[in-house]
């Protein structure tokens, strides 16, 4: 029997609820195919601050990097929101063992369940088709440039007291554009071979370097791949406008986080998009969105995110795609007989086919 060592990050919020179900669908597919898991669960995130005093111990990092794959539900919260630039914060932790794994590549599907498509906000007619795969850049830009607060009399304030002034560097190095735009030219070669390369190219000089690089690695090595460049704020209206027009948008880090959340609004819930970060070390699934501490203890919240996230760790990690392709059936099945979380319902749910957190799961793992 083949043996996978799983890193469980169960985090903040709704986090331990949503894992639980992900680990659930995961016993399942191991009776079914004959693997075995074994998971190792460790602190990450605010509770790790709260028990450690750290975001990312040094325990959770190195059951990490001799684990297989990493699993990851959510972190942050009220709790440990802060703008002391002194005081630990929950994302520390997230932004540190991508950094520390060497995981510079976020990949982010968009697909549309036909049972779920009118719970999107937009019309059906617009959305009709979409399946888009978001490549975002992790380790590098802002949320790793230098960055600093101090006081200088350069920020004074209205009363003309020394005021306060900051700055946060936004840095890509060569190969780290050529890498990422590899990463979305190999994906569109396996999707409808276009890619959209965003970036902010009439304003940033990082922009303009990034739009050279992916352009000289289309030329010599994709020129299969139907390329074309679109400025950010246009790519955001576009995703609005028309998404089933995209197949493949790389982009850098902080481009890539914001896009994605808006992206995430077309399926009608953050609560049904999952990611998966890949790169050097072992690769980390996790669902795209936070840790709804409003909701956290409820048992309301949806896991399809965090089991579809499972769906692509057994996909890119493990090559076991009869399995990840089971999971996916089992998910649309069970939209298809009408059964739904809140996030997801609308006034035509009936109210005994809302359900919650463990029911959901089960209902997956029912149809596996």
């Amino acid at each position: 029997m083949t043996t996978y060592k799983i890193c469980l990050l169960p985090g903040d919020g709704i986090g331990p609820e949503i894992i639980a179900e992900g680990v659930k669908v995961l016993d399942a597919i191991g009776q079914r195919f004959d693997i075995e898991f074994e998971y190792t669960e460790e602190l990450i995130g605010g509770i790790a601050i709260d028990e450690t005093g750290c975001a990312l111990p040094e325990a959770t990092l190195k059951t990490a990097k001799d684990s297989d794959a990493v699993l990851l539900a959510a972190v942050g919260g009220y709790k440990w929101d802060t703008t002391d630039p002194t005081k630990p914060r929950p994302e520390q932790g997230l932004l540190g063992i991508r950094k520390e794994l060497g995981l510079y590549t976020n990949l982010r599907p968009v697909q549309i369940f036909d049972a779920l498509s009118g719970a999107s906000t937009l019309k059906p007619e617009i959305i009709d088709g979409v399946d888009l795969m978001i490549v975002r850049e992790l380790t590098g830009g802002l949320y790793f440039g230098a960055r600093e607060r101090f006081y200088d009399e350069a920020g004074a304030g209205m009363n003309g007291a020394i005021g306060q002034r900051a700055y946060d560097t936004l840095e890509y190095r060569e190969y780290e554009i050529e890498r990422i735009a590899r990463q979305a030219f190999e994906a569109a070669r396996k999707r409808r071979g276009r890619v959209h390369s965003v970036d902010k190219a009439n304003v940033l000089e990082t922009s303009r370097l990034w739009r050279e690089i992916v352009h000289r690695v289309h030329d010599a090595d994709y020129p299969d791949i139907e390329l074309e460049d679109i400025l950010v704020d246009n790519c955001a209206m576009q995703l609005i406008n028309r998404p089933a027009d995209f197949d493949v948008l790389v982009t850098e880090n902080m481009f890539g986080d914001i896009l994605s959340d808006e992206a995430a609004q077309i399926s009608g819930s953050l609560g049904m998009l999952a990611s998966a970060s890949l790169g050097d070390g072992t690769a980390l699934y996790e669902p795209s969105h936070g840790s709804a501490p409003d909701i956290a203890g409820q048992g309301i919240a949806n896991p399809l995110a965090q089991i579809l996230s499972v769906e692509m760790m057994l996909r890119y990690s493990f090559d076991m795609q009869d399995a990840a392709d089971s999971i996916r059936s089992a998910i649309i099945r069970v939209l298809d007989e009408g059964w739904r979380t809140g996030d997801i319902a609308d006034a035509s749910t009936p109210k005994d086919r809302i359900v919650g957190t463990e029911r959901m799961g089960n209902l997956i793992v029912a149809n596996l």
